[in-house]
């Protein structure tokens, strides 16, 4: 069967390495068993060139019969694990930055003590992905940005932004009262993945407002947004959460607080399934757990 794995996995990335990377080969190895296969059933499955690796037509029939036969094998094998003690296996999870960072000392760290037999792959990653093709188990992203089609689990409460700048800076600028002031001050703003610049949102008595605060810093990591607020280079609108301690040691002073509602907050979410994978099942069941502990958050 690993033959068949690996020739899905190929297909799935369109190069040998990735797919390698993906199921712990060498490339090598990868090779050797696209080649193996290749040659017992007398037909070329993939086109290579120096640059490039795709299905060939009859790769393309192959894998289209294969990949739900394969698939069926493993959720009958995910369905005999489930039966185990103790989930055996790797659990793949791909997440935003900011949700790795949520889950990963409350959830993750605790998930491999209590199941040491798991191995997980948390893959922080600034692009929204398709999951399922990418070979993921799970994903983790804000509740507006999950696809329809996939079950989401909320990972604890919902997501409060701050508009927040430091003591220096607002020794030099008067701090605004209504979003509108923010038109006189310099922003440091966000880049999205989608290659937008985020427009920072305010809600206060039923009136909504979206502004794109003008400034000459542009970033797309919070801790650089972080960093350089608290540096004086301006006003920056993050999670409540990540500016929290900084706020608390006067090294930032928050604003328009009557103004930034909670948001929906981050969801892990995956595909529906017949059988959902033991190692998925307990790790959901964790973050519940968690969820539900005095001051928990997942």
């Amino acid at each position: 069967m690993i033959e068949l794995e690996v020739v899905i996995a190929v297909a799935r990335h369109g190069s040998f390495r990735a797919a390698a990377g993906d199921l712990g080969m060498s490339p090598t190895a990868v090779g050797h068993a696209v080649a193996g296969l290749e040659a017992r059933l007398g037909v070329r499955l993939f086109n290579r060139t120096t640059r490039s690796v795709s299905l060939s037509a009859a790769g393309a029939d192959f894998v289209a019969k294969v990949a739900p036969a394969l698939s069926d094998i493993q959720a009958a094998m995910e369905t005999v694990n489930s039966h185990r003690d103790t989930p055996r296996g790797t659990l793949r999870i791909n997440s935003s930055i900011s949700g790795a960072r949520q889950v990963l000392v409350p959830v993750v760290l605790e998930y491999l003590d209590r199941y040491p037999d798991m191995q997980v792959e948390l893959i922080a990653d600034k692009r929204l992905i398709d999951i399922v093709v990418e070979g993921f188990d799970a994903g983790i992203r804000p509740a507006e940005s999950i696809p329809r089609d996939m079950i989401a689990i909320p990972l604890g409460a919902t997501l409060t932004f701050a508009v927040v700048g430091s003591p220096a800076y607002f020794a030099r600028h008067p701090r605004p009262v209504v979003p509108g002031d923010l038109a006189a001050h310099r922003g440091i703003r966000a880049r999205m993945p989608n290659g937008s610049v985020f427009r920072w949102e305010f809600e206060r008595d039923g009136e909504t407002l979206d502004i794109d605060v003008p400034g000459p810093l542009i970033l797309n990591e919070a801790d650089l947004m972080l960093e350089a607020a608290l540096a004086g280079a301006g006003l920056t609108y993050l999670p409540e959460w990540v500016v929290a301690d900084a706020v608390a040691g006067g090294r930032l002073v928050r604003v328009l607080a009557d103004w930034t509602p909670p948001l929906p907050g981050l969801c892990l979410y995956y595909p529906g399934r017949r059988h959902l994978p033991a190692g998925l099942r307990a790790f959901i069941d964790l973050i519940r757990e968690v969820g539900t502990r005095p001051g928990g958050r997942a």
